[in-house]
């Protein structure tokens, strides 16, 4: 809303009865109900979207990071109905929504990818094949996303045994029980690139380490990637370029890889189709406001810079504080912001849906936060990071600030040597 707002184009929110009064519906020109608090009957209703779209006179559109944000289905019911979609076309959504054939696009573009099946296991015996007794290997659900629906499997009984209950979850979360198999890449740095595309032009803007993860979920970011060699770092980001430009991409997306680093291999794993939750890293180094260059691409402006226009300074760090309770294994804390004082300072960005008073529901994600900071180097950074979450003050319901805190402390987290494994192996009070 305060990029199109710096664009000079008015804006709606969209709110459920439950976000009543929420911050986006004060900040937005216009607000409109949609239904009640269950996302199925409001958040997740496309038509009822779209009838608040026409109701209000808006032409355009923008679907965030959450919700519908990458349905094909509701993209073309945006378009259909004669408005903007800021966004992917439907087909890009599709195609890179589908893990088994975004992998295979992936491979004619020249990507890099894990060794496995080479789209959906139908049968125990497809997937014993696939495995070809390279173990551990990670069945996937092929319509899946975000770290969910996954099953390890160490042995070829593991493999018998997930296979039924991995296409039944597949089923019950994404509406597709299409499984594919991988091997599971050791010791691996999850490292992603941020690219941006017209239909004619595409480019990368770096990309951004995101291994600190609770249960494949990302608590901390930060831009560039410590230790990833240089070389690599150009081969993943041209990777990520050309298959964007294979599917003629529009917008902002971002391209997944694992890296190994006892290898110097890296691999491809998805793409998102949508704005990140952890963008505004890249824009802190960049200077490049990704959301503004959205509203701009849908609207058929061509991008407004090229890759040689893309400069890289500092580092950027982003901690994802949520209303949980670390020491009850993360449980959500809903409840009334009683006290809600956020951190500040130089080069401090905080995003929240939040101010005090408000009320943290216990219907949708348990977000509370993204604070954001930049350094003139990466041991700043990580400083000026300690002192923004020690100024974080909330009463009302728990957080998981402190604990996000303590990994910034961790040796590991100051050498850069972390990997996706490091919360799991330091205990189960990680998570």
């Amino acid at each position: 809303m305060r990029a199109a707002r710096e664009l000079g184009i008015e804006t709606v929110a969209v709110y459920s009865e439950a976000d009543a009064g929420a911050l986006h519906t004060r900040v937005a020109d216009t607000s409109v109900v949609i239904g009640p608090a269950a996302a199925s009957k409001s958040y997740l209703v496309g038509e009822t979207l779209i009838e608040a779209a026409r109701s209000t006179g808006a032409d355009a559109i923008h679907p965030g990071y959450g919700f519908l944000s990458e349905r094909a289905s509701f993209a073309e019911l945006v378009i259909g109905a004669g408005l903007t979609w800021v966004g992917p076309s439907p087909a890009s959504i599709r195609d890179m929504g589908d893990k088994a054939q975004a992998i295979r696009m992936a491979k004619a573009a020249g990507v890099p990818t894990i060794p496995g099946s080479d789209g959906p296991v139908m049968t125990v015996e497809d997937a014993l094949a696939a495995a070809a007794g390279n173990y551990p290997v990670a069945i996937k659900a092929a319509a899946g996303g975000g770290g969910k629906g996954i099953r390890i499997a160490t042995d070829e009984a593991e493999v018998r045994e997930s296979i039924p209950i991995a296409k039944a979850e597949a089923m019950s979360a994404f509406g597709s029980d299409a499984v594919y198999i991988e091997r599971m890449v050791r010791g691996a740095k999850h490292i992603e690139v941020q690219v941006f595309g017209d239909g004619e032009s595409f480019v990368h803007l770096g990309e951004r380490e995101c291994s600190v993860q609770r249960r494949r979920q990302k608590l901390i970011e930060e831009t560039p990637a410590p230790l990833l060699p240089e070389h690599i770092r150009e081969e993943m980001c041209r990777s990520a370029v050309a298959l964007a430009k294979s599917v003629a991409y529009q917008g902002a997306g971002t391209v997944e890889f694992l890296y190994e680093p006892s290898t110097h291999a890296y691999f491809f794993i998805e793409m998102n189709t949508r704005i990140q939750v952890e963008h505004p890293i890249t824009e802190a180094v960049t200077g490049i406001d990704l959301v503004k260059e959205q509203l701009r691409v849908a609207r058929g402006e061509r991008l407004s810079f090229t890759q040689q226009d893309v400069h890289h300074r500092g580092h950027a760090i982003e901690v994802r504080v949520n209303a949980e309770d670390a020491a009850l294994n993360f449980f959500p804390s809903p409840g009334t912001l009683d006290r809600f004082t956020l951190p500040a300072g130089p080069f401090v960005r905080v995003d929240s849906g939040f101010v005090s008073g408000d009320t943290v529901s216990p219907y949708y994600d348990s977000l509370l936060a993204k604070v954001v900071v930049w350094g003139r180097s990466r041991d700043e950074a990580i400083t000026r990071m300690q002192r923004a979450l020690a100024e974080m003050d909330v009463v009302g319901v728990k957080t998981t600030a402190a604990f996000v805190g303590e990994i910034l402390d961790t040796k590991e987290f100051f050498a850069g040597t972390y990997d996706t494994l490091f919360l799991q192996e330091r205990g189960s009070s990680s998570g």
